[in-house]
């Protein structure tokens, strides 16, 4: 039996991901800051851990309870959508720390036993604003962008060990509670010469289209994860792939 190790499990991608794979028989170890077995059914084969990325500590002792993992996936994100204007360097050190930096010290918590055993693979989930630029989303895109490159690099670092590196990029997904999880960080951020712009980005939101849904980007980390011949960048959701064949 395999074991997939998911960060950022207590809703959206991360939850989808985690039933994804429980429900096609691996061994999932689903981990968010505060673990709630309310959100899983019983199984024993899921295994939930309290992590935070961006703390040292929590990264240590989570890797430590999973023992040998076979995939990673560091869907642990947090968004903000406002200028970088009115954004505090401490809201984008926030964003870095966990999409970028914590991205970055989850791959090298686990690459000991992967380069040890040679094999494993690391999922990395980012966004499809890295292929096409959106407005008040520069810092979170900067976050994202970070991970696109450091992964494309990582992969040809760590393929004399016959460890896989993957991107999977998402669409918008309105039906999920990433905007919702980042309003906080965006309260007393936007300015007033801002405001039109970010009226405008709303009003497109919510315009009929094409948009990415949790269980596709399950499905996209489970190709990933288990196909040898994966692309390096595989897009989640209708809009995604629009996107990505566009950019192609």
């Amino acid at each position: 039996m395999k074991t997939i190790l998911i960060t950022g499990c207590s809703s959206g991608f991360g939850h989808a991901t985690a039933l994804y794979f429980l429900e096609r028989g691996w061994k999932v170890i689903a981990t968010m800051r505060k673990p709630n077995p309310e959100l899983f059914p019983t199984s024993d084969n899921l295994h939930l851990l309290p992590l935070d990325v961006s703390d040292a500590a929590s990264i240590k002792n989570a890797i430590a309870a999973a023992g040998d993992i076979d995939v990673l996936v560091n869907n642990a994100g947090i968004g903000v959508l406002t200028s970088l204007e009115g954004t505090p360097m401490s809201t984008v050190r926030d964003v870095f720390e966990t999409n970028t930096l914590g991205t970055i010290a989850m791959t090298q918590a686990v690459l000991p036993q992967f380069r040890a055993n040679r094999s494993g693979t690391v999922v990395n989930v980012t966004s499809t604003v890295t292929l096409k630029s959106l407005p008040l989303l520069a810092v979170y895109t900067g976050s994202k962008a970070a991970v696109n490159a450091f992964t494309e690099s990582l992969a040809l670092e760590l393929e004399p060990f016959n460890v896989k590196v993957r991107l999977v990029l998402p669409g918008l997904a309105p039906t999920t509670d990433f905007g919702k999880n980042a309003m906080p960080r965006m309260e007393n951020t936007q300015l007033e010469p801002y405001q039109p712009m970010l009226d405008g980005i709303f009003n497109a939101m919510h315009q009929p289209q094409p948009t990415t849904k949790a269980i596709d980007v399950a499905e996209a980390v489970w190709q990933a994860a288990t196909d040898p011949h994966a692309p390096m960048r595989i897009p989640a959701g209708e809009d995604a792939v629009a996107l990505a064949n566009g950019a192609a």
